[in-house]
């Protein structure tokens, strides 16, 4: 049998393909960016295609520059973002550019479904505290209303792996970690909701099969080959959602461990081996990357806040990187390192695409407040850090009244790279952070795992994800800048609070 795993992350502006011995480590890794389409306020999209494109081109870079031939590949895992939609027409044709997770333009019709249903009933069902604009089923009433059209030629609707795998297989089918946020779901019974799906008027023919996370669904098609670049026949599992698969991958795979991924998004998750309901409706419960089990999981837009800075602020270190190769985010980092704790009196709110749980709004706005003629450029990208630790934190805080006791933080993502970021985290949190190796590739190594266990080629992914798993580096939290950050919480807790009205006004016009 092949004794190599192939494993793919389909992250929010960027795929990444990692290549896996039977052991679970790395061999070889590529990612392939791509930008994501804002044509107003609120709304983000992509074309289909592009996602296909930027597989193909990960995974091909990843098999041609490794001593790996295609055929030795035992496995695909993958690991995807949740709530991407499409709408696929009865070729499984895309009809419209597809409507990205983060996009907000159905916040009305999330507050509609809340009020119908009931944020108890909402969270109850589903697991999530309350509706949400991001989440598939606002959407879809999106849709009805203002593409009519479209929403009526949609013969099936599928989340972004779904659609990969479709691509792949012919075959469309999800899983629970993807499917509990579409609100079309019951986290309680596997299935469909169908309460909510005779509101929205969908039929459950137009949904994806469902597996359990990581079960292999179907081969490599002729077809799927041609497209996408693997070899006819290989084993496809059907994965997890990145976070589910990226905490697994850093071993985060049982109860106690409290671990964080700063990329395009922020995001938490602590292992749970029940459902749990949390009573304050602030932190959601998904299932994790291993049936049967759960997993307490924060997100926010937030940590996108960084490349904006970077694409739109940053020309100067952009052009750096492209003339001597030394990352733009590096020469971030350093300016970062200039500046003390709390940035002079500099606050930012960092929710360029609205807020999510534990301090779910839609409408949330960013926000730079304390600006004077003595800050500088410096100061910004040390505030924007700081603003995105503050809703670490508050994650943190919503946790802990669960019960949860956090001790220490396992950072993995693109944030881990950076060390003042991570010391940031570590003085405001007053808790040790823990980088790891090859953290960068966890949500591959997750979902290529779940993969193997599937294919019997390891007994436990569980296992096998603790198993080598070493910390790089870790950041010892400095108590001489406590008060500073504490006073630092306190003002951020209290403009969000402030600002909230302001920005749901201005929405309402």
């Amino acid at each position: 049998m092949a004794q190599h795993i192939l494993g793919v992350d389909l992250g929010t502006t960027a795929i990444k393909a990692a290549l896996f011995d039977a052991d679970g480590r790395e061999v070889r890794s590529h990612t392939e960016e791509y930008s994501l389409l804002t044509p107003q306020s609120g709304y983000v999209e992509l074309l289909a295609q592009t996602y296909v494109d930027t597989f193909r081109n990960a995974v091909a870079q990843v098999l041609d520059g490794s001593s790996v031939k295609a055929e030795d590949v035992a496995v695909l895992g993958l690991s995807c973002q949740g709530e991407t939609l499409l709408c696929l027409d009865d070729q499984g044709a895309p009809l419209r550019p597809v409507i990205v997770w983060m996009d907000t333009r159905a916040a009305a019709e999330a507050e509609e479904l809340e009020a119908h249903f009931g944020r108890s009933t909402i969270h109850a069902t589903t697991g999530q505290v309350s509706m949400d604009a991001i989440w598939p089923s606002s959407k879809l009433l999106w849709l009805k209303r203002n593409e009519p059209d479209v929403f009526e030629r949609t013969a099936r609707f599928a989340l972004l792996k779904d659609y990969i795998i479709f691509r792949l297989t012919g075959r469309l089918v999800s899983e629970d970690s993807l499917l509990c946020t579409t609100i079309l779901w019951d986290i309680r019974t596997r299935d469909y909701w169908p309460e909510m799906l005779d509101l929205l008027g969908i039929d459950r023919n137009q949904l994806p099969d469902i597996a359990h996370q990581g079960e292999i669904v179907a081969l490599v098609s002729d077809e799927g080959a041609r497209d996408l670049g693997l070899p006819v026949g290989l084993a496809v599992s059907v994965g997890a959602l990145d976070q589910a698969c990226g905490a697994l991958g850093i071993g985060n795979a049982v109860p106690g461990i409290f671990s964080e991924s700063t990329g395009s998004a922020l995001t938490s998750v602590t292992v749970v081996d029940e459902l749990t309901l949390d009573p304050h409706a602030q932190v959601p419960c998904f299932p994790s990357a291993l049936p049967g089990q759960y997993m307490l999981h924060n997100f926010s837009t937030g940590g996108m806040v960084m490349r904006w800075y970077r694409d739109q602020f940053c020309q100067p270190e952009l052009q750096i990187e492209d003339l001597c190769g030394v990352s733009a985010y590096q020469l971030i980092d350093r300016e970062v390192e200039q500046v003390p704790p709390g940035a002079d009196g500099l606050v930012v709110l960092p929710h360029l695409q609205g807020s999510g749980p534990p301090d779910l709004d839609n409408y949330a706005k960013g926000l730079i407040f304390g600006l004077s003629l003595a800050h500088t450029k410096q100061h910004l990208s040390r505030a924007l850090m700081e603003g995105v630790t503050m809703v670490l934190r508050r994650m943190i805080d919503a946790t802990e009244k669960l019960g949860v006791e956090v001790g220490e933080i396992l950072s993995l993502s693109g944030g881990s790279k950076s060390a003042a970021w991570c010391q940031i985290k570590a003085d405001a949190t007053q808790l040790p952070v823990h980088t790891l190796g090859a953290a960068e590739s966890a949500a591959c190594r997750g979902a290529a795992l779940i993969a193997a266990e599937s294919t019997g080629a390891i007994t436990s992914a569980a296992s096998r994800a603790r198993e080598g798993v070493v910390f790089e580096h870790t950041y010892t939290p400095r108590q001489e800048n406590e008060a500073v950050y504490q006073a630092l919480f306190e003002k951020y807790c209290e403009l969000q609070a402030l600002v909230a009205p302001f920005a749901r006004k201005a929405a309402d016009g």
